[in-house]
């Protein structure tokens, strides 16, 4: 039997705006977040690399069903699409996905096979080539924000290689670095979203870069921001990837990419934007679940000092392996308890486990300390209560279960943007 959670609701035939190819695919928050728009989803990949159990994609197919899901390598799943007559990769409307943040200085230009080629297992080069196989009308994409500034000594560098390959594929790139607590979520979560937007002689796109990052484009829309008060940054990236391989940001100390911008015709326009905050807003207390906690949550007595410690300030001296040279490593204190009144820190995928820690989350209940639960962490990121409870193999662990709310999205965040991209989607249709 091919098992649906009865807490997802797949769009029917009648309400599907556009149909979805789901990358990385963790428990399935870009699922949930566009189906509330009517995106539907045809096909899905989910693969835990270095490991024989594949607990995600289990928990995956235990809320969607199998159909249309595979549990693959994703270098040689897209090996076998592009070798194949047929392709085993669905052509779908938007492909999606929250890619690992990876080393992707390693372009090569193949001169007349116009390819593209990287080391084993860097996985933006087979996105590429998926993405120039199937042309999708829109890509989504979600990162670390990190990505806008690595790697360290070329700053900037990885994202300029990104924008310029995919805009030689023919599209048109918008980002923004977005803070899910300052839109009114319960969770200090920063990431980096990319939207790509197809363009052709059919459907050529003109804009006013200014406009479009503040206003017009999907991210504006969907994430309001203030209007701009920096200057506007123009960035020349016409050169060719390996061109740019060897020498975007060599020698700079930090990225020219700000936290919003877009990409067209060879040329990157960003500054640095303000969120458009909400009037209400969300915070730790909000998820909290008013049900008995079990008590290995609860934090005995005599463990609390250890928890305290670890958050706390503190100055450490100690050496190079290499060089015996001496240096101190500083850490600034962490809120102990931390505050059930304003939004939580971000998830990190080392939530679960009952050891003391300094980035675990721990709050104070009347006069007793305790853990955040699973369900308590789903609720964090938007997804339906107890969603990773279960896999096809019965039971996760809570440390499982913590694992895969640190790696997931924001749930809310993304059906902002989805139901943006379906209301483009449907106005296209009716022109």
């Amino acid at each position: 039997m091919n098992y649906r959670s009865p807490r997802y609701r797949e769009p029917s035939d009648q309400t599907t705006v556009g149909t979805v190819v789901e990358l990385f695919a963790g428990v399935g928050g870009f699922r949930i977040a566009l189906a509330k728009s009517g995106w539907k989803t045809i096909f899905s990949n989910q693969w835990e690399p270095s490991t024989k159990s594949q607990q995600a994609s289990e928990c995956y197919v235990h809320n969607f069903g199998s159909d249309g899901h595979t549990n693959e390598d994703f270098t040689s799943l897209v090996a076998e699409h592009i070798n194949s007559n047929d392709g085993v990769i669905p052509k779908a409307d938007l492909i999606v996905g929250g890619f690992p943040c990876q080393d992707y200085s390693v372009a090569k230009n193949l001169g007349s096979s116009k390819g593209l080629e990287g080391k084993k297992g860097v996985l933006w080069w087979d996105i590429h080539k998926l993405i120039a196989a199937n042309k999708p009308r829109y890509v989504f994409l979600e990162n670390v924000d990190r990505l806008l500034k690595s790697p360290s000594h070329q700053r900037g560098r990885d994202f300029a290689i990104m924008l310029n390959t995919l805009g030689s594929l023919g599209y048109l790139i918008e980002w923004r670095v977005v803070n899910a607590a300052e839109y009114g979520f319960s969770q200090r979560r920063k990431r980096v979203f990319i939207i790509a937007t197809k363009t052709s002689k059919d459907r050529p796109i003109e804009i006013d870069p200014l406009k479009y990052i503040a206003a017009e484009g999907v991210l504006a829309r969907a994430l309001p921001i203030k209007r701009p008060t920096t200057k506007m940054i123009e960035i020349q990236l016409d050169a060719s990837p390996d061109v740019l391989t060897t020498s975007f940001g060599k020698g700079a100390l930090k990225s020219p990419f700000q936290n919003s911008g877009v990409f067209i015709k060879g040329v990157a326009y960003t500054f640095q934007s303000e969120p458009r905050k909400p009037r209400n807003f969300k915070t730790l207390g909000h998820v909290l679940q008013q049900q008995p906690v079990h008590e290995s949550f609860w934090i005995d007595d005599q463990r609390i000092k250890d928890w305290q410690v670890l958050k706390g300030a503190k100055k450490i001296q100690r050496s190079h392996k290499a060089s015996g040279r001496e240096y101190f490593y500083a850490e600034g204190a962490m809120a102990f308890p931390d505050l059930t009144t304003r939004p939580s820190r971000t998830i990190l995928t080392g939530e679960g486990g009952s050891s003391p820690s300094r980035f675990k989350h721990i709050i104070k209940v009347g006069n007793r300390f305790r853990r955040l639960t699973p369900l308590e962490l789903e609720r964090l990121n938007g997804f339906p209560d107890n969603w990773t409870l279960l896999s096809t193999k019965g039971h996760l662990s809570d440390t499982k279960r913590a694992f895969f709310m640190g790696n997931a999205l924001v749930v809310g965040l993304v059906a902002r943007v989805g139901a943006v991209l379906a209301q483009d989607i449907a106005n296209g249709a009716k022109k």
